[in-house]
């Protein structure tokens, strides 16, 4: 094996100077480097400190937030003023009675019409079908907390009791207007059932027959 040594560069030799020079410019560029770098680490340590401090502020409010949560369940609860009950029902009551008079006045205009009595309303379903004045049926309320139905002639076949449970309690117009509906239609089927049993009599063989609802018939001709 033949060994052999590199010999060291002397100052003297011509790429010493450029050594050199190189090792200053990369002696400037890491001291540039760090300065430029300085004001990007003071902007992200203030930021940092910044975000402690809105983090401290938040534990600080949840802290006494919870403590004062603590003290108010180990508070007695509050005893309810019964003079206080009486009067909210009361108001509730008298609203109701408000508006109930206010739909009064409404419904002559659509079909609907009703009276005050001493326990609540009675309420005047009529019908009709194309200008003619059909069946009238009621309806009894009582007003108090439920609102309960005290009499009606609503036909046993019309679902009045489906009608109240959907919307008696929150909405007495929607109450009415469904049960309009129902009444409407079936007082215009029969209507139109009856016209054709009466007009068309010679041309029909036997009794027409009809369900209660008149939404089935039967005939021959």
């Amino acid at each position: 094996m033949v060994s052999a040594s590199v010999p060291a560069l002397s100052s003297c030799h011509p790429w010493a100077g450029v050594l050199a020079h190189l090792e200053r410019l990369e002696a400037q560029t890491n001291i540039s480097n760090r300065k430029s770098e300085e004001p990007a680490v003071r902007k992200k340590e203030s930021s940092l400190r910044t975000k402690i401090r809105e983090l401290r502020q938040q534990r600080d409010k949840l802290r006494a937030e919870v403590k004062q949560w603590g003290a108010r369940v180990k508070e007695p609860p509050a005893k309810e003023d019964p003079s206080r009950t009486v009067i909210s029902e009361q108001e509730v009551l008298e609203r109701e009675w408000r508006n109930v008079d206010a739909i009064l006045e409404a419904y002559r205009f659509t079909g609907l019409s009703g009276k005050l009595t001493s326990r609540g309303v009675c309420m005047c379903i009529s019908t009709a079908f194309e200008g003619n004045l059909l069946d009238s049926y009621f309806v009894d309320l009582v007003i108090e907390k439920p609102l309960r139905i005290h009499h009606h002639s609503v036909p046993v076949f019309i679902p009045l009791e489906k009608i109240a449970a959907a919307h008696l309690q929150t909405d007495v117009q929607r109450f009415l207007f469904r049960l309009w509906e129902y009444l409407n239609a079936y007082a215009g089927r029969k209507y139109q059932a009856d016209q054709l049993e009466s007009d068309f009599c010679d041309v029909l063989t036997g009794p027409l027959q009809r369900n209660a609802l008149c939404n089935l018939l039967s005939f021959t001709y």
